[in-house]
């Protein structure tokens, strides 16, 4: 008879639930102080081990600088008042780099969550050298370090927030860039290695921009008690990315979410990618801006700028050129909806400072074309991201996800101990 089951892994030793414990400890810190004060008799409560357990690993996450305590909280309820404690704002944090058409954005977050330095360069790496573009970003991410230096922070690993098909530390196709089987994270890394010499290589690894923006969205955004939703960023590309129940959707190969080449008219026009009428081509950024009689300039940011000018002004050609995006948005949306049944569809990048315009035509188009009949104009399903969700941040994240996850990997040697 066959076994269906996954192979055993070996039985948990002492340490290893030592570290997973250490985890459950610090994330529940970190999850409570979001919400207000978190106590050691708070954090039992919240992972269900006894408080004297919970006592000895908050003290190694003191001593190994994860946590730090302050004053005394009073819960209001019997007994002694509990120390506060919180997540440390020096130490080990996340080094996030985005990379796109028109514009390289660099953030370090801590553990807490929070970005603490963030740096944007808006410039046009189309018809650019791809070693030429990720020297120029290590070179925004090297300041950046340095800066995050002076705050006392460390950030142990980069994360590189990349447009296109992205997979095994590499762009496969990037075609608004012109990128083709792109090693990114090795060239990368070795740029700022150069940049920085006598320091510690940081390990890099990379993601689409958009599913890191929808992770964002997911860890930092307003989105209350919606777990799966169905992100859309519009850039000159038009990127998406879907999370069902609070994990990324990747797919077989890590392609999933390449919703700005779903074709709307088979004799539209040509794309980048090769194929006639895609999204992209009614609803991204340069079809957008043409759409409107806005000239492309500055990297494409001066041109979005002048737009939402326009559609403020009640321009008619500006508003009909959102308007017309916003159909096709919807078009395409309703048939994502109908597949997946997200509770949301949410809206990032350029579509964020749109919204106003761009949401009533989508929204009719999902009212009328979603079969489930849950969606309805003014339901509050479609929304703008908010200004947390971005790619950057995410990527940031990312890395102190793992660090989270493992804290004593990322303890310095000296501090290192059970």
């Amino acid at each position: 008879m066959k076994n269906y089951l996954s192979p055993l892994g070996p039985k948990a030793d002492k340490d290893t639930v030592r570290r997973h414990n250490l985890s459950l400890v610090l994330r529940a810190v970190r999850d409570e102080g979001e919400a207000g004060e978190a106590t050691r008799a708070g954090v039992s409560a919240r992972v269900g081990l006894t408080r004297a357990a919970v006592s000895s690993l908050v003290e190694q996450l003191l001593e190994t600088g994860f946590l730090t305590e302050s004053g005394k909280t009073f819960s209001g309820q019997a007994g002694r008042p509990g120390t506060a404690l919180k997540v440390a704002r020096t130490g080990p944090a996340g080094l996030g780099v985005e990379i796109n058409i028109d514009y390289v954005s660099v953030c370090v977050v801590d553990l807490a969550g929070t970005g603490r330095v963030r740096q944007t360069e808006h410039l046009d790496n189309r018809g650019s050298a791809p070693a030429d573009v990720l020297a120029r970003a290590a070179g925004i991410a090297a300041r950046t370090l340095d800066s995050a230096r002076e705050q006392g922070l460390h950030p142990v690993g980069a994360a590189l927030a990349l447009p296109g098909l992205v997979s095994g530390g590499s762009v496969r196709q990037a075609p608004n860039l012109g990128w083709n089987r792109v090693p990114a994270e090795e060239l990368f890394a070795a740029a700022l290695a150069g940049m920085r010499p006598g320091t510690p290589a940081l390990p890099v690894r990379s993601e689409n921009e958009a599913n890191l923006a929808a992770l964002a969205e997911l860890w930092f955004g307003g989105l209350g008690a919606v777990r799966s939703f169905l992100y859309l960023t519009g850039e000159i590309g038009v990127g998406g990315a879907l999370v069902l129940d609070g994990r990324l959707l990747r797919g077989a190969h890590g392609f999933a979410g390449e919703i700005g080449h779903v074709v709307v008219d088979p004799s539209g026009p040509e794309c980048r990618c090769g194929s006639r009428g895609c999204l992209e081509q009614y609803a991204g950024q340069s079809a957008l801006l043409r759409a409107a009689g806005v000239e492309e300039s500055g990297g494409g940011a001066t041109g979005v700028l002048e737009l939402e000018r326009r559609v403020r002004a009640e321009d008619a050609r500006a508003v009909a050129a959102v308007a017309g995006a916003g159909r096709m948005l919807g078009q395409v949306l309703s048939g994502a909806v109908n597949l997946f049944d997200p509770d949301a569809v949410v809206l990032g990048g350029i579509y964020r400072g749109l919204m106003p315009w761009l949401s009533p035509p989508a929204d009719e188009e999902l009212t009328g074309r979603v079969v489930s009949g849950l969606w309805s104009r003014g339901s509050g399903r479609l929304r703008a991201s908010s200004v947390a969700g971005d790619a950057a941040r995410g990527a940031a994240a990312l890395v102190v996800q793992d660090v989270l996850a493992d804290p004593v990997a990322y303890a310095r040697p000296a501090q290192v101990g059970t």
